[in-house]
């Protein structure tokens, strides 16, 4: 079925397939001809396909495979592409280097899965000849994945990152830091890593249900700057840009636990957090407190190029600040009504911080509306945020926990692994995510710049447990942000049933689907 009916298979489903007659031949004789500007594809192509095929695909100046680059494409934007596929040449065609991108990952999904396995080196492949026309419906699809809880080596994100370029995902969210843990590399704060990526043990069971349990097994883990800068330039070579976050003001219990002088008691010794859910310990706001996560971000913006930087800035308790004197100081000499309005207060000085750098910051947003205005904005809590932020002039990423957050059991199946605790969330609910609802105002849309998938990892420690959540649960979220409305429930079931036998051939441990 995929050779024959490609329209039924690809995955996110482009905007138009029309098919012709006849097959082209993939095979140890096809040359690739580059013309200006795409050697970033033709890199891309050989070395995705060469060590699974065995296939050269040597440069030549009249190779079958052709690349361009073409000003003149109207309508496709920085990430749409062509392909035309005729029994003699297949032709990839772009407005932008992205672009072809993008269609080299719609070639690999045009080949029988056996030939993505590794399993037959030496093969020679058909392809279906066809006229491919596709741009996205959003421009930031994206994942979150969580490594502060349980730490990642980078050869897992490389396989990650992967795994997203191949559903034309464009974001990995990095989330470095928080209470359990500091992941992010800081010359300027050595302790972050020798103290804050350290923690004695971990919780196993939700908070708040009886008597608490710990494996009693450290845990640890840091990177090199090299490390993620190897990320950053494997991601970007697949058309997936990298951002990170550094929570703060709230979230930063290994912070404290290495330097207690940065909190609101500074004598305090801290150790880095054990348990799950929203620490109470926050960040002082003196001047020694802003200086540090001025210091951490300098470092950060060095490592990542990425336009958006993220803040966090959620759940974030203000006792601390109102039991403070320091901290109500601060909030009058601000002009401030009282010590809760700190929170607002602390995320503008590092936003303009990050502004005045020529970045965006990004942070999640309880309601929509209490970050300043130059902030990006995650809604998560409420999809109504969504559209408040919109309202207010935020640039929005929907991510509702009801819909985008893949920590959640996929089922409620006696069988299922658990999951975070709530509701499951099961693959037609991450399907039917719309990050524009339709009764939306073309001014408010245009203020949404799409969507993505999260996966916090309290309860999420190996690869295998990330894959088996993550899939195909991220393919529903990739078609819907790529494809919009052309993606229907049906028509995609059908698609993800093919898909699965690509999953198979790349070693994806997904969750299996249910009988059709």
């Amino acid at each position: 079925m995929p050779a024959s009916h490609p329209e039924r298979s690809l995955v996110p489903r482009p905007r138009k397939v029309s098919l012709r007659p006849g097959r082209f031949l993939l095979d140890r004789h096809t040359t690739v001809r580059c013309q200006p500007g795409t050697h970033a594809a033709a890199d891309l192509l050989r070395t995705l396909l060469t060590p699974v095929t065995g296939l050269p695909l040597a440069p030549a100046a009249d190779g079958q495979l052709v690349l361009a680059l073409d000003s003149q494409l109207n309508g496709l934007g920085e990430e749409g592409y062509g392909i035309t596929i005729g029994p003699q040449t297949l032709v990839l065609r772009a407005q932008h280097p992205t672009g072809l991108l993008r269609a080299v990952q719609t070639v690999r999904q045009l080949l029988p899965a056996d030939a993505l396995s590794g399993r037959f080196p030496d093969g020679s492949w058909e392809l279906p000849c066809v006229e491919i026309s596709d741009v996205p419906r959003h421009t930031w699809r994206g994942a979150m994945l969580d490594v502060a809880r349980h730490f990642q080596p980078v050869s897992y994100l490389l396989r990650y990152v992967d795994l997203l370029a191949f559903h034309k995902l464009n974001t990995l969210h990095l989330h470095l830091t928080d209470d359990q843990g500091w992941r992010m590399p800081v010359d300027a704060y050595p302790r972050l890593s020798s103290v804050g990526a350290h923690r004695a043990q971990s919780m196993t069971a939700p908070p708040g249900r009886g008597t608490e349990r710990f494996d009693g097994v450290p845990h640890a883990g840091t990177y090199t700057k090299q490390e993620l800068r190897t990320l950053v330039a494997y991601a970007a070579d697949r058309g997936v840009s990298v951002v990170p976050e550094i929570e703060m003001p709230g979230h930063v219990r290994a912070a404290l636990a290495a330097y207690p002088e940065l909190g609101n008691h500074p004598q305090r010794r801290l150790d880095v957090w054990t348990r799950w859910g929203v620490c109470d310990t926050v960040l002082g706001v003196h001047d020694q407190a802003l200086d540090f996560c001025k210091a951490v971000l300098e470092e950060v913006m060095d490592v990542f190029p990425s336009p958006y930087i993220h803040l966090g800035g959620e759940e974030c308790p203000t006792t601390e600040w109102e039991n403070s004197s320091t901290a109500r100081t601060r909030a009058a000499a601000e002009g401030l009504a009282d010590a809760r309005e700190l929170h607002g207060w602390f995320m503008g000085q590092i936003g303009a911080f990050l502004v005045e750098r020529g970045r965006r910051p990004i942070g999640w947003a309880e309601t929509g509306t209490e970050l300043p205005l130059d902030f990006a904005v995650m809604t998560w809590r409420d999809p109504a945020h969504a559209l408040a932020a919109a309202r207010r002039g935020h640039q929005v990423v929907a991510a509702h926990h009801r819909a985008t957050y893949l920590d959640y059991a996929q089922s409620g199946d006696p069988g299922e692994p658990s999951g975070q605790p709530g509701a499951p969330v099961g693959l037609r609910e991450v399907h039917g995510n719309e990050p524009v609802p339709g009764d939306w105002q073309p001014h408010e849309s245009a203020q949404v710049l799409g969507t993505q998938a999260q996966l916090w990892t309290e309860y999420v420690k190996t690869p295998d447990r990330i894959e088996y959540l993550t899939y195909p649960r991220l393919c529903a979220l990739a078609d819907r942000a790529w494809s919009g409305s052309r993606s229907d429930w049906p028509g995609f079931l059908e698609r993800l049933r093919h898909h699965t036998g690509r999953l198979d051939a790349l070693g994806v441990r997904y969750r299996p689907l249910a009988p059709s």
